[in-house]
C-alpha cells in the first residue's frame, strides 16, 4: 500500500528529458498496464501513436517550429525519446454498445447517444494509469494538450478524421531540473473537505 502511496505522491510533470532511449520493451510494458484501465464495456476504444528518437522531430517541428524555440522555457522537453499521441476511437463504443449483450442502452446509436464520451473518459485513465506507470519505473512523462496545428499534426502522422486526438505524452529519463515545476504548480490543492458533497450538494 505505501509504495502505491510513494507513486502517486512522487509523480510529477517532467519537463525536461535526456535524449537515453528508453530500454527494450519497456514502452510496451508501460502500455500493456495503461490497457488495464477501466474500459465500458471493455470496448477498448484508445490508441497510442507513438515517435521515438529522431522521429519526434515529426511532431516538434509542427508544433513547435525551429523559430519560436529560443523564448520556449521548456528546450530540454524536446529531448525526450518517446513522444506520444492518445487517441479516442469513438466508433468503437458505439460498435461495442450496438452488440446484443448492450443494445438496450440505445447507446449504440451513434456517439450523439452518448450523454458522456467515455472514449474521452477512458483515454484519460489509461493516460493516467501510463503516467503512474512511468513514474513507478523511475521515467518522468508529461501529458499536455495538443492546442494548435492539430491538423498540420493530424496531416503529417496520417491520423483518421474519426479519431478523438486527446493530448499528447513525452516519456524519458528526466534530466536534472526535469521536474522543475510549471506556473500553475503554487495554486493550492483543494482538501478532501473542498472535493467531498455528503448525501447531496
Amino acid at each position: 500500500m505505501s509504495e502505491f502511496v510513494d507513486v502517486v505522491r512522487n509523480r510529477r510533470m517532467t519537463r525536461a528529458f535526456t535524449s537515453e532511449p528508453l530500454a527494450e520493451g519497456q514502452l510496451d510494458r508501460l502500455v500493456d498496464l495503461a490497457s488495464r484501465a477501466p474500459s465500458a464495456g471493455k470496448s477498448q476504444g484508445w490508441h497510442f501513436l507513438v515517435l521515438e528518437g529522431a522521429a519526434t522531430a515529426r511532431y516538434w517541428d509542427i508544433a513547435l517550429p525551429a523559430e519560436k524555440r529560443g523564448s520556449f522555457r521548456w528546450t530540454e522537453l524536446l529531448h525526450a525519446p518517446v513522444l506520444g499521441l492518445v487517441l479516442a476511437d469513438p466508433q468503437a463504443y458505439v460498435d461495442r454498445y450496438g452488440e446484443p449483450d448492450k443494445a438496450a442502452t440505445g447507446l449504440g446509436e451513434g456517439p450523439d447517444a452518448w450523454p458522456t464520451p467515455y472514449w474521452t473518459v477512458d483515454a484519460s485513465m489509461a493516460a493516467m494509469t501510463l503516467l503512474l506507470a512511468a513514474e513507478n519505473e523511475g521515467l518522468g512523462a508529461l501529458f499536455f494538450g495538443v492546442f494548435q496545428r492539430e491538423q498540420e499534426i493530424r496531416s503529417e502522422l496520417e491520423i483518421p478524421a474519426h479519431l478523438e486526438l486527446v493530448g499528447a505524452m513525452t516519456i524519458g529519463h528526466p534530466a536534472p531540473g526535469g521536474s522543475e515545476r510549471g506556473r500553475s504548480s503554487g495554486r493550492a490543492r483543494r482538501s478532501p473537505d473542498e472535493i467531498i458533497h455528503r448525501d447531496s450538494w
